[in-house]
């Protein structure tokens, strides 16, 4: 298997445990004898071991090299969901996420640094595209198909299933590793990183670009069932149809590098700020608002790309410090967005959500029309 598909899958298992508590949370609570608000703490857990590990152990991935820091990272993340398989108590199912978040936090900067490392010239968002689509495989296993799975076994398997997933991904990453050389970095640090010319602005963009994903995200599920009483098999079409136009994005993003990112950006920018503003309005409706989801997943793909390609060229030797921070950052986001639109949502609905998430995209849009060297390609 190509290096490029173990990438993808190593996100994949990643991106699924990340999502996967939420819709098995009120099983995982019935064994335990506590409430679903209690099972989700380890969700908390899993975002600060994420946030944490990307800020402090994935700079290390410059002196290791960022094949056998993701190698030790899938090592450590199959025993979080292994021990989470077997949790006894909420208390276990948390150590076990804090272990599995702080090896997602340094197996995500360095399968992204990888991937820019190995990558033909001019190809680059063509491959960084194919192991972003990793994030639709968890989004379709993780959301549409994690609650059937845990309802018809057991919630244990369905963690029992993504250890061994992992471990598959190790094994076939272990042979890839060791066919590869490489010349170690000097470490390097998050601090020392945000020095570079041109980062700061950029992570600044990416927060709230990512911000706005997770804030919209968070509760269009909770309105298709306030409003139009959806079921919680039928509100999982959302992430679904936007988890399937993330992933048909990564079959048209290599046009990202034939016309020059310096020359899409704005375009693609531009786009994801009217869907926004298009999901708050066609928010009463039900069908409009299901269809404009697979839009919205098509060019946040696109979006993403261009934000991480940019990334990943500012200086690869520091790769893994500043896709931990990155990593960090998105995190930061997850708990921001979801807290911050908290108000607006509960005040105002999902129209309004959908509005002041456009705004988060604008800083983006505006550095890449004026000519932004965070957005831009050098």
């Amino acid at each position: 298997m190509s290096l490029i598909r173990l990438l993808m899958l190593a996100v994949a298992v990643v991106g699924t445990n990340t999502f996967v508590l939420s819709p098995i949370a009120p099983d995982v609570a019935v064994s335990f004898g506590v409430g679903p608000a209690d099972v989700l703490v380890a969700s908390s857990v899993y975002g600060i071991g994420t946030a944490l590990g990307a800020l402090f152990i994935a700079p290390q991935a410059d002196r290791l090299g960022l094949d056998r820091a993701l190698f030790l990272s899938l090592v450590a993340l199959t025993l979080g969901l292994t021990i989470s398989a077997g949790a006894t108590h909420v208390y276990m199912l948390s150590g076990a996420q804090a272990l599995a978040g702080a090896a997602a936090g340094v197996a995500l900067p360095a399968a992204y640094g990888l991937a820019a490392e190995v990558a033909e010239p001019g190809h680059e968002s063509e491959t960084m595209g194919k192991v972003l689509a990793g994030w639709t495989i968890s989004l379709v296993i993780g959301v549409a198909f994690s609650a059937a799975f845990s309802e018809f076994t057991h919630w244990r398997a369905v963690y029992g299933v993504m250890a061994v997933g992992a471990l598959v991904v190790t094994l076939l990453l272990m042979r890839a590793v060791g066919r590869r050389t490489r010349t170690p970095a000097p470490p390097s640090s998050p601090f020392r990183a945000l020095f570079l010319p041109g980062l700061p602005l950029l992570l600044m963009f990416v927060f709230v670009y990512m911000t706005a994903f997770f804030g919209f995200y968070a509760y269009v599920g909770t309105h298709l069932r306030e409003a139009f009483g959806f079921s919680a098999a039928a509100a999982g079409l959302a992430p679904l149809i936007y988890g399937v136009g993330f992933g048909s994005a990564s079959l048209i993003a290599g046009m990202i590098d034939r016309a020059g990112p310096d020359r899409v950006a704005p375009f693609v920018f531009a786009a994801l700020f009217c869907c926004y503003l298009i999901l708050g309005t066609v928010s009463d409706y039900a069908v409009m608002l299901l269809g404009a989801c697979f839009v919205w997943g098509a060019f946040n793909h696109l979006g993403l790309n261009l934000l991480v390609v940019k990334l990943t060229s500012v200086d690869p030797a520091q790769r893994g410090a500043i896709m931990g921070l990155y990593s960090a950052l998105s995190y930061l986001a997850m708990f921001g967005g979801t807290a911050g639109f908290a108000g607006v949502f509960k005040e105002h609905g999902l129209d309004m959500v959908g509005f002041a998430t456009a705004l988060c995209i604008a800083p983006a849009l505006i550095g890449s029309i004026f000519g932004g060297r965070a957005v831009q390609s050098r």
